[in-house]
């Protein structure tokens, strides 16, 4: 019998799932005329300024970034109202969660966070050797944060709450969130992942920086992916108590912040009037679709990021419906996720969606 060369539990580990934007062999997007509305991007260019910083940067691409993103922390320490030595940053935020759950726990102790929720958190649970443990959502998408406290144990190290939740869409209000995080033992890291946060119109959801920041059990996690449109450069950061991001520090890769992300980022900084003109873009949007959707699909949950969360009998056939009208959307086996792109992307999705009949039944 052949030893076996890697961790077992990765076995039955699902993989992360491939792009549904089909490419071709040289990479580029096949179908380039399909309404992309499948990953969560931002349907618009890059802000102004950001492709001159990165040109201006290019000239300098033999040379090794700064390998504590001074300059990127000390900005966005600016912007938020935090201190420099409470960020960090890296490629992406599930990088970051992965280094903190590496940074934070022994080995078997225990990472909480809902479920359906963005699927890789089990992944990152196992990268930093810990135990996951699903909570499951109620019957109406939303997090079930009386059922994630009952779950805490004494091996319990980090509860996570991804506020919007992707994909479900739905968000945490300030009450609930607030009655969870008294209720959790100091001892227990609470994660935000706020990386839609910049969509959120309700006035009873918090900014978890706002509102817990200064709590030492409190981290927060963000990214430049979605409402600052970088989502191609890799741009996550948190804030944490000082002495959480500085253990998160000397775990860090090498230059995990590469030279274009940072001038891109604090070219993007810059652009923060853009940022709420094309997010309130996307509000409106959302506010105009929502109507249509929730007659096609009574149990859709009302949205507070920048997609819907549909479900549905059979997702796949949805999406392969989709597909053939030039739309490209996210399934998942209990639910559809559409991602709010142009009017004109978002208008044919609509159209779409009225010829789907059946697939729809039940939603």
């Amino acid at each position: 019998m052949e030893a076996q060369l890697t961790r077992p539990e990765l076995d039955v580990l699902p993989s992360y799932l491939p792009s549904p934007i089909p490419l071709d062999s040289s990479g580029a997007p096949q179908a380039p005329d399909a309404a992309r509305l499948a990953l969560n991007e931002l349907p618009f260019g890059p802000l102004p300024g950001v492709l001159d910083a990165i040109v201006a940067a290019a000239g300098g691409s033999n040379r090794y970034p700064d390998m504590a993103a001074v300059a990127l922390r000390n900005a966005l320490a600016d912007h938020h109202g935090v201190t420099p030595d409470r960020i960090v940053t890296g490629f992406g935020s599930v990088y970051l969660l992965e280094l903190l759950l590496k940074a934070v726990c022994e080995p078997g102790q225990e990472f909480i966070f809902p479920w359906r929720s963005y699927e890789a958190y089990p992944v990152v649970a196992v990268g930093g050797n810990v135990r996951p443990v699903q909570v499951p959502c109620a019957d109406d998408f939303s997090q079930d944060l009386d059922a994630m406290a009952a779950a805490i144990t004494a091996d319990t190290r980090v509860a996570l709450i991804c506020n919007p939740n992707n994909p479900t869409s739905t968000a945490v209000t300030r009450a609930e969130l607030t009655k969870f995080i008294d209720s959790v033992p100091e001892s227990v890291l609470v994660v935000l992942d706020e990386a839609y946060c910049e969509f959120v119109t309700d006035p009873d959801v918090p900014d978890g920086l706002v509102e817990y920041g200064d709590r030492r059990n409190v981290v927060v996690l963000r990214t430049m992916s979605k409402a600052w449109g970088l989502a191609g450069l890799r741009l996550g950061w948190l804030a944490a108590a000082p002495e959480v991001a500085n253990a998160m520090r000397k775990l860090l890769a090498p230059f995990a912040t590469s030279t274009f992300a940072e001038v891109a980022a604090l070219a993007a900084l810059e652009q923060e009037k853009e940022v709420r003109r094309r997010v309130d873009f996307i509000t409106a949007e959302r506010a105009r679709m929502f109507p249509a959707l929730k007659a096609l699909v009574p149990r859709a949950p009302a949205s507070q990021a920048n997609f819907f969360w549909l479900p549905m009998p059979d997702p796949a056939a949805f999406a392969a419906h989709c597909a053939a009208g030039g739309v490209l959307i996210r399934d998942f086996p209990e639910a559809a996720r559409v991602t709010i792109g142009t009017s004109a992307e978002n208008d044919r999705f609509l159209a779409v969606t009225a010829t789907a009949g059946k697939l729809l039944a039940a939603g």
